[in-house]
C-alpha cells in the first residue's frame, strides 16, 4: 500500500512509554522527540567559545532532553525551559536511566553526540 500526504502526516509515529521511577516514589511517561524537537535539543547543547568555535556543551544536557520527552500519559510535557536547572538537581542515577529511555524512544545513540561534537 502506497501511503498518501495525508496518512503519513497523520500516523501517530512518536513512541511514549509508561517508566517506574521507584525513586519518585512512581510512574513517569517518556516521550520520542519529533524531528524539530531533536534539532531543538542539538541546538540547545551547541555553545560558542570566545574565539568564535562551537562546541558540544554537556552542562545540563540530560535535564534539556529529560525537558523536552517527560510527558504526561496524553504526550503533553510536564516540564519547560525554565525547569531544567531543577531537573539537573535531582538524582543524576535516575536522570541517567530516564534520559536512556529518552535516548531510545528518540532513536539518538551515544554516537550522534559524539559526532555533533566532531562535526563542528
Amino acid at each position: 500500500m502506497t501511503l498518501t500526504r495525508e496518512q503519513i502526516l497523520e500516523a501517530p509515529d512518536i513512541k511514549r512509554e509508561k517508566v517506574n521511577v521507584p525513586e519518585w516514589g512512581g510512574d513517569i511517561y517518556v516521550k520520542g522527540l519529533s524531528g524539530i524537537a531533536n534539532e531543538e535539543f542539538q541546538e540547545s547543547i551547541i555553545e560558542m567559545k570566545e574565539d568564535g568555535k562551537r562546541k558540544v556543551s554537556y552542562k545540563y544536557m540530560r535535564a534539556k532532553l529529560l525537558a523536552l520527552t517527560i510527558c504526561d500519559e496524553n504526550g503533553n510535557l510536564l516540564f519547560s525551559e525554565a525547569d531544567i536547572k531543577a531537573l539537573d538537581d535531582k538524582s543524576s542515577y535516575v536522570l541517567s536511566l530516564i534520559y536512556e529511555k529518552a535516548q531510545q524512544l528518540s532513536g539518538l545513540t551515544k554516537g550522534d553526540i559524539e559526532n555533533l561534537r566532531k562535526n563542528l
